[in-house]
């Protein structure tokens, strides 16, 4: 749905020398899994999950609009609504049923995502485990093209995150609510905003 233009501030992180090899790409990349995806994108989706599956257009609404409001940048606000929008036009096309996002303007990326996972019958920690997965190849492969790494060194890092992911989806799945708390990803995006010279969207 076009996530591989996005490098979720790994791209400006490279730019102020904060990840510069192999090692400190995977510290930056293990921080956003447990500090991020774990704590925030995964509960979120989980949460969406459960509303979908109730057919709680309301709770949907207000899981929506907290993605909206915890985006800390242009950029990143841009990611999950351009992605959301190409992930519900993509559902249309195969005839999913898309009525709960219909109502969603714009639907964000994990929302859609969530709503397309419960539609087609995916059990939630699968769900959440692919959407983990997706997460990690496409921010290695932007650290490849981006660091830029070698791509055996990309295979090590998407080893080591994969290796990581099951205790990521179990804290999702035991998280009383989504936590977003991450400033220097924060931070990141913003920079990266202003930056001189970029291959990436974000």
């Amino acid at each position: 749905m076009g996530a591989f233009s996005y490098s979720e501030g790994l791209e400006a992180a490279t730019d102020a020398g904060w990840v510069q090899d192999e090692p400190s790409c995977a510290r930056w990349l293990r921080n956003q899994l447990e500090l991020v995806q774990a704590r925030a994108e995964l509960p979120l989706l989980a949460a969406a999950f459960r509303a979908a599956e109730a057919r709680d257009d309301e709770k949907l609404a207000q899981l929506n609009q907290w993605v909206l409001a915890t985006r800390e940048s242009s950029e990143m606000l841009q990611q999950t609504q351009q992605m959301g929008r190409s992930l519900t036009a993509w559902l249309k096309g195969v005839q999913l049923d898309t009525t709960l996002l219909d109502a969603l303007q714009p639907p964000t990326w994990p929302v859609a995502y969530a709503v397309a996972g419960q539609r087609r019958g995916a059990p939630l920690s699968a769900l959440l485990q692919a959407a983990a997965f997706g997460w990690a190849e496409n921010l290695v492969m932007a650290a490849v093209r981006g660091v830029p790494l070698g791509q055996s060194a990309g295979q090590r890092l998407l080893a080591q995150l994969v290796g990581a992911i099951p205790a990521a989806v179990e804290q999702a799945l035991q998280a009383d609510e989504p936590m977003a708390f991450a400033p220097m990803l924060g931070i990141a995006s913003m920079r990266h905003e202003i930056q001189y010279s970029r291959l990436f969207r974000s």
